[in-house]
């Protein structure tokens, strides 16, 4: 197979081409169509969770949810499985278990063989059979820019399911995941410069820190993928009605993601989700460049848990509303 740069073949990368947070709030803002008859909706459009989630005969509740990007990175293997991880990730983020998938794709055909995208439905297999799901068929198109992920179905215990608006004030922020993939990523397609540990991050499925969250009691996460640990985190404390402080000395980060920073290497959608969230944010004596990477637009990053996780570091805690300055919901210290 002749090598090919797949990342040149994209405006953005991964999670960081998402449109812009508060922009994508304008425009679904009032598409809360009423529920058909009989529909039990557990999880709706409401605060924007991770996953649909319908409930059932039996009482059982349906996830469904949709993910797909740009490549991310140039070996076609390797993004597809990182896109795959990334898709089912969502289902791990409610504390669900997957069942099935369907491959997404668009793809220009004049200008990228084939091949490549047979590697990129490899890569998503393999993923898929690691968490123990099937691969049900999808759907292509010919596009002038190659995009591949998965829509997932999953299902999950209602009373126990984990959600974002189900935030207490008092209890620890853990991330399962370190951050800094998104100015890895963008200083791959800038320079080819490959970070193993980076890819190695976006493969891991969630599915082992989701269920010790389960096992531990945890009501809410969520996993921090396009709008950054500020964003997904802001989104949580506005759903759940409590604020939240990050201690930014305790959030773990890849390797290189400083040394990428420094070099400039800043995805648009990481300063864009800094932007969004600046309103709403306390961060006296914080640097731009901490910010940033807090903000950093991940792809199949970690989970954000309101709870201990085994092996994962605590980066803050949950406050009551109204306890930081200016009515901020998220203190950075």
């Amino acid at each position: 197979m002749s090598p090919v740069r797949l990342t040149q073949y994209a405006r953005g990368g991964g999670c960081a081409c998402k449109i812009p947070p508060g922009e994508l709030e304008e425009i679904v803002a009032g598409l809360h169509g009423a529920s058909p008859p009989g529909a039990d909706v557990v999880v709706g459009l409401d605060d924007g969770d991770d996953a649909g989630a319908v409930r059932i005969r039996g009482g059982q509740a349906v996830l469904s949810t949709s993910d797909f990007f740009t490549p991310v990175v140039d070996d076609p293997y390797d993004w597809g499985r990182i896109a795959a991880a990334n898709a089912v990730s969502d289902i791990y983020a409610m504390g669900g278990e997957p069942v099935m998938a369907i491959n997404l794709v668009a793809w220009p055909r004049e200008l990228i063989s084939t091949d490549h995208l047979r590697e990129v439905l490899r890569g998503g297999l393999d993923v898929a059979t690691e968490a123990g799901f099937p691969v049900l068929g999808g759907h292509s198109i010919d596009a002038p820019e190659p995009i591949y992920g998965m829509a997932v179905t999953g299902t999950a215990d209602p009373e126990t399911m984990m959600r974002n608006d189900a935030a207490e004030a008092g209890l620890p922020i853990s991330l399962t995941k370190p951050l800094g993939v998104g100015v890895l990523n963008n200083r791959h397609k800038a320079t080819g410069e490959r970070s193993e540990e980076a890819i190695a991050s976006m493969v891991a499925l969630n599915r082992d820190a989701a269920r010790a969250a389960l096992d531990a009691g945890v009501r809410a996460a969520t996993d921090v993928t396009g709008f950054g640990l500020l964003g997904h985190l802001y989104k949580m404390c506005r759903a759940s009605g409590v604020a939240a402080r990050v201690e930014a000395s305790a959030v773990p980060y890849v390797d290189g993601a400083r040394a990428a920073l420094a070099a400039g290497h800043v995805p648009g959608g990481s300063r864009r989700n800094l932007d969004w969230v600046r309103p709403h944010l306390s961060a006296e004596g914080i640097s731009e460049d901490d910010l940033i990477l807090l903000a950093d637009a991940q792809t199949s990053g970690g989970l954000l848990v309101l709870g201990e996780v085994p092996g994962a570091p605590v980066v803050g805690e949950t406050l009551p509303a109204g306890s930081l300055p200016d009515g901020a919901l998220v203190q950075v210290t």
